[in-house]
Parts: C-alpha cells; structure tokens; sequence
C-alpha cells in the first residue's frame, strides 16, 4: 500500500517538474566546452570538474562542441533544460566580443546567461622580432611613429583578441601600423620569429618558449599584474603609464538564466572553495594562464559588461560591428 502511495504521489507530479534546490544534482552534469578537446580550456574544466563531481557527489560529464566562435556551444546550452545539470564554459570571444562582431547573434549573454564563475585570464604578450633596435614599449612606439605604415603586426583574425590588443596599443601612441591576418596563432607567431612581420600580440603559452630561446624579444604583458614565467617583463599598463589597461582573454563557466538562484549559488559557492585549491591554481599556471580571485556573481556580470563595452565601442571604432 506504501508502495503505491509513493507510485501514486509521483504519477501525480507535472512531467519535466523543476528540481528543487535541496534535491540539486538529482543526475550527472554536464558542461558543454567551446573548444575542443586538449586545449587550455578544456584541461583547466576537467581539472576543477572532478573537484565539483565530488563535491556535488555527481558524475561531471564535459561535451566539447568547438565552432563557430562558441555559438555551437551557447545554442546547445541555451536550450536544454535550466536546471542546473546544464552548464556551460566560455571564452571572453562568446560572451563578450559576439555581442559586436556578429550581424545577427541567436543569443545575449547578458540576458540569457548567469556567471557563476569567472576564474582565469588568457595573459597576451607583447612581442617583437629581436632585430628592432627596441627594448620597451616606450622605445617601440617612437620606432613605429618614425616609420608610419611600414611595419606589420600579426594577429588571429580580423575581430580575435590579439588583434583588439594591438589596435588598442596603436591607439593609445596614435601608431600606424600593418595588420597581416593569420589562420591560426602558431603561425602568426613563427612568422613574427621568422622576421616576416615584426610584432604581435601573442598567447604566453604559445610564445614563451620562444622568447626564452631569444627569437622573440617581450616588451610587455597584456595583465594588471606580472606574469609569473616572466617576472622581469613589464605590465602593459606600466609601460604605458596608464593604470587599468588590460587586454586579456577570459574563462567562464555559466548557467542558463532561468536556473534556480538556489541552485546557481550552489554551484557559484562550490567553484569559490575549489579555485582556492593549491593544485587548481597550479593546473592553470602551469598552462601560462591566470588564476583570477574568485568574485561574487554581481561582480562577474559587472566585469563581463565593462568588458563586452570596452572591446564592443573597439571593434564598432574599427569598422568590424557586424561583420560576421
């Protein structure tokens, strides 16, 4: 008679019922990646994932689904159910620079999704092929003034971060330099090594090698703070003499909008404990990216809103608003 009271009392729930906070996870989560498989992003989730899955006491299952500069990714997020089993990590290009960059975009980050984490920076670094007789910021910049147009820098793509990098350096020494858009970033790196373009803005895990063979020469890292594998390289914004100044790249893990905030400061409260682990930081260390303070959910949308403004009235001044 129990038995079939319980039958009963479940027969009778509305199917597809919200799960309540208390009985959150009630299965396996999982993340959808913007990359793919093997790549920073991708190392970094797995390695605070297996903290969440036992935290939560749940398998956390990752679904790489690279394409599309992350919109693959968001659609299949956006439109599972916004219970918390579904969640989703993104790049500063998703939920930032699409915003501006794309004619028409099936979502709004803003609107359509919660941070519940906004835990690394992608750090750039400023790079110059060692023949330039140029040593700082400050010395390159009266370089390139003196010679308006005849020098060229490498980037990912017409709206990528490392081209935003630079066009905001250029702006801010009113330069003029030679964009040569590359298909990926080794090359446009070995190329600036190569001595087939001079500079660029370059990933630090991509580039660091490089520099310490002395085929590269840094002059500055993009970050409000020092990298750790280049301590003696300066801030952009120490160079520059322009505090704030900061081109990075982000990591976020999100959660559809509609999730339970119950459910959503669950998880924002367990990601707090684990990115404070000595061997999360390490992982992302290790990886030549940044290990960002763990800020409340106000603070990332706030972050994440300066951000999209900041690179959006970049890339409208630039031409590019629409362009995809």
């Amino acid at each position: 008679m129990r038995g079939l009271l319980v039958a009963t009392t479940l027969a009778a729930l509305p199917f597809g019922a919200p799960v309540q906070a208390q009985d959150y996870p009630s299965k396996a989560i999982t993340i959808t990646l913007v990359l793919a498989a093997g790549t920073g992003l991708d190392v970094v989730a797995r390695t605070w994932g297996e903290q969440l899955a036992q935290s939560l006491g749940r398998p956390v299952v990752f679904d790489n689904r690279p394409g599309a500069n992350g919109i693959v990714a968001i659609n299949a997020v956006k439109n599972a159910p916004a219970d918390g089993h579904a969640l989703l990590v993104a790049t500063s290009a998703a939920l930032a620079l699409n915003q501006t960059t794309y004619k028409q975009l099936p979502y709004d980050s803003a609107k359509d999704f919660v941070p519940v984490s906004l835990y690394l920076k992608s750090p750039f670094i400023l790079i110059v092929h060692p023949s330039l007789p140029v040593r700082s910021v400050q010395a390159l910049a009266a370089y390139v003034k003196a010679r308006p147009g005849q020098l060229s820098y490498s980037s990912t793509g017409p709206g990528g971060a490392p081209r935003l990098a630079t066009e905001m350096f250029m702006q801010h020494y009113g330069l003029n330099i030679t964009h040569v858009p590359y298909k990926n970033s080794p090359q446009a790196i070995i190329d600036i090594a190569a001595g087939h373009v001079q500079l660029g803005f370059a990933e630090a895990g991509a580039s660091r090698q490089l520099i310490r063979d002395k085929r590269l020469r840094a002059l500055a890292v993009s970050t409000l703070t020092r990298f750790s594998s280049l301590p003696e390289v300066p801030t952009l914004a120490e160079a520059a003499g322009r505090p704030g100044l900061e081109a990075v790249s982000w990591h976020a893990l999100v959660a559809p909008s509609a999730t339970p905030r119950a459910i959503v400061n669950r998880l924002h409260s367990e990601m707090t404990r684990i990115l404070k682990l000595p061997d999360v930081n390490k992982a992302i260390s290790n990886l030549d990216l940044i290990p960002v303070a763990p800020a409340s959910i106000e603070d990332n949308q706030q972050y994440i809103a300066s951000e999209a403004k900041k690179w959006g009235d970049l890339i409208t001044k630039l031409g590019l608003a629409g362009s995809q």
